[in-house]
């Protein structure tokens, strides 16, 4: 048994098998659909999710776990574990960081709890979890830890584009007139995160367009055959996802390549058809494992 307990919520989305192979422990995020409440990825999976999404007319609320259950996480780890390290998406997208933290602060002062904000989403958070859980199998202490961490927050991207932008249409996020023009005209558009924060990358005017810009922003971020760990994440698009590794892995190397699928509460925000990557540079960072 470690002595580093790793903790993350379900919004890392994190390919489920790894979740025990590496011993990490998730919260999940909470699902308002009508007067229902569901636990992201406990009562509810990603396929059972995109399927109602596909048809539904309104999206459902999400909302980040409550203190109360990063206090039972934090309880329970210590039970087997000396030492925790909490990793959360971007603290300007989400109160899960704060929330987190404050149930640190109404915990015994000797238990050592570190509560991380990632300034990341997706699985640009779930290979800091995923790095986090491999030292701390490893042997090595928090410290080293969150030294590499450290390292991964800056250098860890993730780029990603939506099929359609009803989603963000029926989010409120875009108005109808920009929802309708970018269904006419076949609009794909680009996003990014900068400092924690969603930023536009602009648009495309077709997949194949949106993922040739993807691997040319990787390779000129890591330069030509640029080594790095490559995560495909998607939303009911394995097919989409594997002509976006191709179009990468013709332009740089990754030395490890994941599948998976945004966890339910990320995917409100996108819908069904939602193709994205992320990945940081192996170069630029001290990995422990």
């Amino acid at each position: 048994m470690s002595k580093v307990a790793i903790i993350t919520d379900s919004c890392a989305s994190i390919p489920d098998a790894l979740y025990g192979e590496l011993g990490i422990r998730m919260v999940p995020y909470n699902l308002h659909i009508g007067k229902e409440t569901r636990k992201d990825l406990v009562d509810v999976t990603r396929d059972e999710f995109f399927a109602y999404l596909a048809q539904a007319s309104e999206v459902p609320k999400t909302a980040n776990p409550g203190v109360g259950d990063y206090i039972q996480a934090f309880s329970q780890a210590l039970e087997e574990h000396q030492e925790v390290i909490s990793l959360h998406m971007t603290s300007k997208g989400s109160g899960a960081y704060q929330t987190a933290t404050l149930a640190k602060e109404t915990m015994s002062a000797d238990a050592r709890i570190e509560v991380v904000d990632t300034l990341n989403v997706s699985m640009c958070h779930g290979w800091m979890t995923i790095e986090a859980a491999r030292a701390a199998q490893a042997g090595h202490p928090t410290d080293a830890i969150l030294s590499m961490l450290q390292e991964m927050i800056p250098v860890s991207k993730m780029l990603q584009t939506a099929d359609t932008l009803r989603y963000l249409y029926l989010g409120g996020r875009i108005g109808m007139a920009k929802h309708l023009v970018a269904s006419v005209l076949n609009i794909k558009p680009l996003i990014t995160m900068q400092d924690g924060v969603i930023t536009a990358l602009g648009t495309a005017r077709s997949l194949k367009a949106a993922f040739r810009k993807m691997a040319q922003i990787i390779e000129e971020d890591v330069g030509p055959g640029g080594r790095i760990k490559l995560a495909l994440v998607h939303v009911a698009a394995l097919k989409e996802a594997q002509k976006l590794r191709e179009t990468v892995e013709a332009r740089v190397e990754s030395v490890e390549t994941i599948f998976t699928q945004l966890t339910p509460v990320l995917s409100v925000h996108t819908g069904p058809g939602t193709v994205g990557l992320c990945y940081f540079p192996v170069d630029k960072v001290t990995l422990l494992a």
